[in-house]
């Protein structure tokens, strides 16, 4: 956009745009983090086992992972404001049909198609906010954005606990409808209108090969524990590697690749994006086994439950900045195995302590070291992707980062919950044997981050002081925004916390 076409934060139309890209994310936040709350109640009222409610959160991440580098070339070439309002419809449309789903596959299939509208809204909902102010505005902006989508964030729970307790599992969706209603009069009047500038065809066909190479996989993977894995689920599983293995072959050669593989040839980028593998692995599957223990294994309602997680997000919002500004003057590679190292710990302690004989109490205080853990890594995490790329690759470096996060989130609830052998038939002693299973599962995968961290970022032998910088810390204004907490921002594009 043109400097002059930029309006100050606190002009009315800067607040506008503000509270326009505010409730569109946080109308997609929310949605993440109550959906959780309410899958207990799926399972008994649309009797579905541990299966059904995997596929309810990773049909929707299924879609978004895989269309979501797509999405953000589709915001480029239509022009980032009609992306907005058109994803921002498409998600209304699609979670009021996942709220008169009448069964759990029409359930499932809705939130496929959710996902489908959230990969055309995630990308360019903050974008629109960091080019569409003044560049004197922009770090206060990106600070505004953060704050009061955290604030969301950590209502979200809340919120769509004294919902399906006090009406329906189906209002947890209905809830998007009036959000969505007003970002779209709030975008319509303040939002600019940019050319479109995206050029260059869609890479429709690696968004294919994508989708149905995980697609396969994670039906494999989902209904393999559940049905056995006998030849079919064998067979599916390998034409899902197949299938990704082909994506890889297309993304090599095609003129227009949506994933960039050249970007991986850079040893920080590829260490920073396989420790977001391991920890949005580890907090997909957490997150989704410790509300199902507290409501299926330890018999609390909603609300309880919400209020048990509720910690993650509070220490995560004061954790984060300060991560942010520390990563500054000691680099990337202490806060990026510490924090995992940390978060692993908090996930053996809630296993072991809360859900061991000390109930509510003893998973809320548990959970508030997994919360520092994570609010330790986050920012440096955002900002060591961003810092491992030349500042002109910075935004595709981010939709890449933000692209392995959704995929890892997708693999966690895919895998672990099977791996534990997690079964809504069982209950009391066994189930939470299993919940305890998978929780220490996720602990390891946070340590496997860690240790990611300490081999990728270690400095290649003989560099000098300027060869050192560049891969423990960000140069120039990449630093300045980890400073400044711009990592934590950016990292809440993935939903964070908590998250599917």
């Amino acid at each position: 956009m043109d400097a002059d076409r930029r309006v100050a934060l606190r002009s009315p139309r800067g607040r506008g745009l503000l509270a326009a890209t505010v409730l569109a994310s946080g109308m997609a936040f929310l949605d993440g983090t109550v959906v959780n709350v309410a899958l207990p109640t799926l399972a008994r009222e649309l009797a579905t086992n541990v299966a059904g409610l995997q596929w309810v959160v990773d049909g929707y991440l299924l879609t978004l992972s895989a269309f979501l580098l797509l999405g953000g070339s589709v915001s480029d070439r239509v022009g980032g404001r009609r992306a907005f309002l058109w994803g921002t419809a498409a998600f209304a449309v699609t979670s009021g049909l996942c709220g008169l789903s009448p069964g759990m596959r029409s359930l499932v299939a809705a939130r496929a198609v959710q996902g489908l509208a959230a990969a055309l809204l995630v990308p360019v909902s903050l974008a629109l906010l960091r080019t569409g102010v003044r560049d004197e505005d922009r770090d206060a902006a990106v600070g505004a954005w953060a704050g009061l989508t955290g604030v969301t964030s950590a209502a979200g729970p809340l919120l769509g606990g004294w919902l399906v307790e006090a009406f329906s599992w189906r209002w947890i969706f209905f809830l998007n409808l009036p959000v969505a209603a007003a970002a779209i009069a709030t975008g319509w009047r303040c939002l600019p209108s940019p050319a479109p500038g995206g050029r260059g065809r869609l890479d429709l066909p690696g968004a294919a090969l994508a989708a149905a190479g995980l697609g396969a996989l994670v039906h494999a993977l989902i209904e393999g524990p559940a049905h056995g894995f006998g030849p079919r689920a064998l067979a599916t599983g390998a034409a899902g590697a197949a299938a990704l293995g082909a994506f890889v072959a297309w993304e090599r050669r095609a003129r227009h690749p949506m994933l960039p593989l050249g970007l991986f040839r850079r040893r920080q980028f590829t260490a920073v994006n396989a420790t977001t593998l391991a920890l949005y692995f580890a907090l997909g599957s957490a997150m989704f086994v410790v509300v199902l223990g507290l409501q299926h294994g330890l018999g609390h309602g909603p609300v309880a439950s919400s209020l048990a997680l509720l910690p993650i997000s509070a220490v995560m919002l004061v954790a984060s900045p300060l991560a942010g500004r520390a990563a500054h003057r000691v680099g990337y590679r202490a806060p990026l195995v510490a924090g995992p190292a940390l978060a692993a710990a908090g996930l053996a302690l809630t296993a072991e302590v809360g859900f061991r004989g000390s109930g509510l109490a003893g998973v809320a205080a548990s959970v508030v070291v997994f919360g520092l853990g994570l609010g330790i890594t986050v920012a440096p995490l955002t900002a060591a992707a961003l810092g491992a790329v030349e500042v002109g690759e910075a935004g595709v470096a981010s939709a890449v980062n933000n692209a392995v996060a959704r995929l890892a989130g997708l693999l966690g609830v895919a895998l672990v919950p099977g791996a534990a052998g997690l079964s809504m038939e069982d209950g009391g002693e066994p189930f939470l044997r299993s919940v305890r299973g998978a929780l220490l599962i996720s602990a390891a995968i946070c340590l496997v981050g860690g240790a990611i961290s300490w081999l990728g970022l270690r400095p290649p032998r003989g560099a000098g002081r300027k060869g050192r910088d560049h891969v423990l810390r960000a140069p120039g204004p990449l630093s300045e925004a980890s400073r400044k907490g711009g990592g934590a921002a950016l990292a809440r594009l993935r939903g964070m916390p908590p998250l599917r």
